[in-house]
């Protein structure tokens, strides 16, 4: 019996006006999707619990069915795990984004223009990091590479009593009212600053300004936490898992829980991934060893923070007829028992540019029996099926009880 979770991350979305009322899951051609649905369970699940920020740490421990309140210490922690970061009891993690400001001569006036520095790559990101870390790491502060954007500031005897706001989360807003507040605040916002002044100059912008691109021009911090304690995915579940994904934060998961992880060349967690090569590491999981793959794909999540439209609806397309099509292949051709789930972690309306928290759609399959009453698998076909799940626990508990 083999288990596949595909997960679209921020792939829910609210009804558009520019598509009719419908949204980019009820628009994207989705054939696989549709096929399972047939004889699928279709309904909605709460991935993230009260009290929690609708972030993709807790929604895909969540979807993983984690109990955040349990096991969380915070995101930047579990993406500091895959990048084989060390973590000391007292050291605090803070996921470092390498961002695009604008111009302003006076600081506190610049905007969020960026969130990802125009996706810059991972070879330009690493030597900036670099950059960072020679001119202002210390005994105290150190800076360590991650992929594309998505880095790590390690505060050696730190603390968590801090407020820190994503990026994500002030797109063309003032970051006065948004820069580092609570403990280690002063400290924090002046790395910010002195990062501002030296990357403006440095060649790797300069270049990317006279190409056209946005220079990773500043830092910024938040998902500040402590060493994570997962519980181990096998000894939970009594399946060996295996986790696909080009971000450090469900590698991270993976590596906690005790899941083999793969890299996968060119993946890069936007529309641009190598969504064949995530396929066929996918299968190559199945394959070798693992009773269940974990599938992440971030694309449409990164579409929705940047309200492109048309670009979600593509990156839906793209899980479905990339990813899910050959996994169901595969899966099929083994001539074994399967069974197979799709969702997302949370939602990502284009229109917010930002994560929600609403219960999110699921499509639940099993190749040897009926489970659903062959419904559409979308935002509204889910919230009328009248299936709901509060605890995202029990909904995991039951697709990996299928078949055994």
């Amino acid at each position: 019996m083999k288990y596949a979770l595909i997960l679209g991350d921020g792939m829910a979305d609210y009804p558009v006006p520019a598509l009719g009322g419908r949204t980019p899951l009820e628009v994207a051609d989705t054939p696989a999707m549709d096929l399972l649905a047939k004889t699928g369970k279709v309904g909605l699940v709460k991935t993230v619990p009260d009290g929690y920020k609708p972030g993709s740490d807790v929604a895909n421990l969540g979807a993983l069915g984690y109990d955040a309140k349990v096991c969380y210490t915070g995101r930047s922690p579990l993406e500091a795990l895959s990048m084989g970061i060390d973590m000391k009891e007292d050291d605090v993690a803070l996921r470092t984004n390498l961002v695009t400001l604008s111009e302003e001569e006076n600081f506190e006036d610049k905007t969020m223009k960026d969130y990802s520095a125009g996706e810059i790559t991972t070879a330009e990101a690493r030597e900036l990091v670099a950059f960072l870390q020679e001119k202002l790491g210390d005994e105290r502060f150190s800076f360590h590479p991650g992929v594309s954007y998505r880095h790590c500031l390690i505060i050696a005897h730190g603390s968590t009593d801090m407020q820190l706001t994503p990026p994500h989360d002030i797109s063309g807003k003032r970051i006065e009212e948004h820069l580092p507040k609570g403990d280690f605040a002063a400290e924090l916002t002046d790395l910010i600053k002195r990062a501002n002044a030296l990357l403006s100059e440095h060649p790797v912008n300069k270049k990317r300004v006279l190409n056209g691109q946005n220079p990773a021009n500043s830092i910024w911090f938040w998902g500040q936490g402590t060493r994570p304690a997962l519980e181990n995915f096998e000894q939970r579940y009594g399946l060996k898992g295996g986790m696909v994904s080009a971000v450090d934060l469900l590698k991270g998961i993976a590596k906690g829980a005790g899941m083999k992880s793969v890299d996968v060349e060119g993946a890069t967690g936007t529309l641009s991934t190598n969504f064949a090569g995530k396929a066929k590491a996918a299968c190559d999981l199945l394959d070798g060893g693992c009773d269940f793959v974990f599938v992440h794909l971030e694309a449409p999540d990164e579409c929705g923070h940047q309200g492109d439209l048309e670009g979600k609806i593509k990156a839906i397309e793209c899980v479905d007829g990339k990813i899910l099509a050959p996994v169901l292949e595969h899966l099929r051709a083994s001539g074994e028992d399967f069974a197979v789930m799709v969702m997302p972690d949370h939602f990502t309306p284009v229109s917010l540019l930002t994560h929600s928290r609403e219960p999110v759609p699921f499509l639940m399959y099993a190749s040897f029996r009926a489970l659903g009453d062959g419904r559409a698998y979308n935002e509204k076909s889910a919230a009328e099926s009248g299936v709901y799940y509060d605890d995202p626990s029990v909904l995991a508990r039951e697709f990996f009880s299928l078949g055994r």
